[in-house]
């Protein structure tokens, strides 16, 4: 296959279904995409009922697109991260990985429409965030729960709003974001810079207000973000942890032991804001975003110095602080269900503690007059005392 071909493939894969967000090229298997939260096969003419290890590889080398650097880290490290361009259709985020000696591959779809805060509906704390002149900002959550995307309709709010220099440094650029009232420099991985730790080091001489930081994976990388946040930049960046809380955890981690008093105290100064983000299915289809969020206050700094203890946990706080912003998951699960967004379910289903839920969906369900149980036809049997006590005086 020549690359047309490959264009020609992957243009029907992305066209086959509705809300496609992945392609997945696995041996053994049929062409395969993502929609609305599940994997499907697609039928192509002629027909590919399994890939073959030769055809894998041959979408490989395309989309390697004889790159040198990223040939030998695909051989040494057994996987690589690249971006690649279809003609009129679509960008995507490309990561190619051996598995069982083979080549498999998955095209993340990139948006070209720079999403916007009120489009995607996140909440109220999002609109407070661009006003923040330095510090660090999280978004946290799995691969594929959309954090690059919330940060982009960030991002897209302080271009609005704000004549500063941006310089982003991503692993590749997701989002192409037009200088309106600031400054974008956008730099990638592999092409612009060689780690995250060097761009962000020479990011420190190139004067911008704000950094974006794709992905805090490292010691040298969390250290730099600090270091960048505490002297007068505002960092944005993302963590793989399940929810904000985790992402205090994960940061000390990253350090070692005897410095971990150190590096709570710089966090607790420099946190802004850290937020949870996981995908979850939408009532009509499609997937929707709810949210955890930890705010920078007396009593999460409190916690961030002196970690989680019995009583004092950073849900417990987050769940009594909805005035300064704050809302733990199953808050916003409950509010998403009021709106009609998830079903009963789902709520239950994603949520982190379902007793919690499940008396604010009864508590619901009581405000809209509709039945809180399934449990019918009790009465009270009028003769138990009766003849209870009448077998006792026999």
């Amino acid at each position: 296959m020549r690359k047309p071909e490959i264009d020609d493939l992957l243009a029907a894969m992305l066209e086959s279904h509705d809300n496609v967000s992945d392609l997945n090229l696995t041996v053994d298997r049929p062409l395969q995409v993502e929609a609305a939260g599940e994997l499907v096969a697609v039928p192509v003419d002629p027909a590919i009922e399994n890939l073959t290890p030769f055809q894998t590889e041959i979408f490989a080398l395309n989309l390697v697109n004889g790159d040198r650097r990223l040939t030998e880290m695909l051989i040494k490290s057994g996987s690589c991260d690249t971006s690649y361009y279809l003609p009129g259709k679509a960008r995507f985020r490309v990561n190619i990985f051996s598995q069982r000696s083979n080549y498999s591959m998955v095209l993340r779809k990139l948006e070209t429409t720079i999403p916007t805060i009120e489009g995607l509906r996140l909440p109220d704390a999002f609109k407070k965030m661009p006003a923040e002149k330095n510090g660090l900002i999280l978004i946290t959550g799995a691969t594929g729960s959309g954090k690059t995307t919330s940060l982009a309709a960030l991002l897209s709010e302080i271009n609005a709003t704000k004549a500063v220099h941006i310089v982003t440094l991503e692993d590749p650029v997701e989002y192409v974001h037009p200088s309106r009232k600031a400054t974008f420099n956008q730099r990638e991985l592999g092409l612009d810079y060689d780690t995250f730790a060097n761009g962000l080091r020479a990011a420190l001489r190139q004067a911008p207000k704000i950094i974006l930081v794709g992905e805090m994976r490292d010691h040298e990388t969390a250290e730099l973000a600090l270091k960048a946040s505490e002297t007068g930049h505002l960092v944005l960046s993302t963590l793989h942890t399940v929810n904000a809380g985790q992402a205090v955890n994960r940061i000390v981690g990253m350090f070692d032991k005897d410095e971990e008093k150190l590096i709570r105290q710089r966090l607790a100064d420099t946190m802004r804001w850290i937020v949870g983000q996981r995908l979850v299915p939408k009532v009509g289809g499609g997937r929707w975003a709810v949210h955890d969020i930890l705010a920078n206050t007396i009593r999460s700094n409190e916690l961030v110095l002196l970690g989680e203890q019995d009583g004092k946990t950073f849900y417990d706080i987050q769940e009594v602080g909805e005035p300064f912003g704050m809302m733990t998951f199953d808050q916003s699960l409950l509010h998403s269900y009021e709106e009609g967004l998830v079903t009963e379910d789902t709520a239950v289903n994603y949520s982190t503690r379902k007793a919690v839920v499940q008396r604010g969906i009864d508590t619901i369900k009581q405000k809209r007059g509709e039945k809180t149980t399934d449990v019918q036809g009790l009465r009270l049997d009028a003769d138990y005392n009766r003849s209870v006590f009448g077998a006792r005086k026999k």
